[in-house]
């Protein structure tokens, strides 16, 4: 049984969730997510389980490693935890979801501990074929307060039996385990040449509830990267760092 766990989500298009742990109890987190800690709390680092374990956060984009954290001390203590890139923290309380949330890869942000980090595999030839950034997502499973991050604005969609929406498929932040999930192509030799969303959309069926993201990080590496090249072939050779590359990106320079 994971740990019952209090928090409070701060900010805005970066946000952090600060988490308040009575003596006793702990919290995971994906290595390099803590912003900081108060005085009782104590770090535990390690695979989670085992090698195999470590392996499987793995392919799912997270760190080998894990980290806990412990309140050893008597009172109340805090712990808090960044965004990596703009976007909302979203709470998943999975006992409301029948014990199981799937998460779109390297979405994992923390969770109470007890709560376990597992590979869900889609089970169409579609998505595996096809899925790219959708066909490896990660299952949390246990009846606790999960926290995963994804990027820009966040809408939640519940979908009805039968109901189906269809998306990109980097756009999917999370879902419940009940929601069908599928990738078709999308059809019609322009838009397959000339639409510019990709060849394969994910086609998602009800029932259950679906949460999307407006920028997922593949959309912004791609902005950046393509920034930077744009610089790099227009400056005469000048050397540029990463900081003067992401100024002018915000700025739309």
């Amino acid at each position: 049984m994971a740990d019952v766990i209090d928090y409070q989500i701060f900010g805005d298009d970066l946000q952090m969730v600060e988490i308040e742990l009575d003596p006793g109890e702990g919290v995971r987190a994906e290595a390099g997510a803590m912003m900081y800690m108060e005085q009782g709390i104590v770090m535990q680092t390690g695979t989670g389980g085992g090698l195999f374990k470590g392996f499987k956060r793995a392919i799912t984009g997270e760190s080998f490693f894990i980290t806990t954290f412990v309140n050893n001390g008597r009172g109340k203590q805090r712990v808090a935890f960044g965004a990596p890139y703009p976007g909302k923290v979203i709470p998943i309380d999975l006992s409301a979801h029948r014990g199981q949330f799937i998460a779109q890869k390297d979405s994992y942000l923390c969770s109470a501990n007890g709560i376990d980090i597992e590979i869900a595999f889609t089970r169409k030839i579609g998505a595996g074929l096809f899925g790219g950034e959708g066909f490896i997502l990660q299952r949390l499973k246990g009846d606790g307060m999960a926290f995963i991050h994804a990027g820009g604005a966040i809408i939640k969609k519940e979908l009805g039996s039968g109901e189906t929406i269809r998306l990109d498929t980097g756009c999917l932040a999370g879902m419940d385990a009940t929601i069908d999930y599928d990738i078709q192509f999308v059809g019609g030799f322009k838009n397959a040449l000339f639409g510019g969303e990709g060849l394969f959309l994910a086609t998602l069926t009800g029932p259950g509830v679906v949460y999307l993201q407006s920028l997922p990080l593949s959309r912004l590496a791609d902005r950046i990267s393509s920034a930077a090249g744009f610089k790099a072939g227009s400056s005469g050779g000048e050397s540029r760092g990463l900081g003067g590359i992401l100024g002018d990106f915000i700025s739309g320079d």
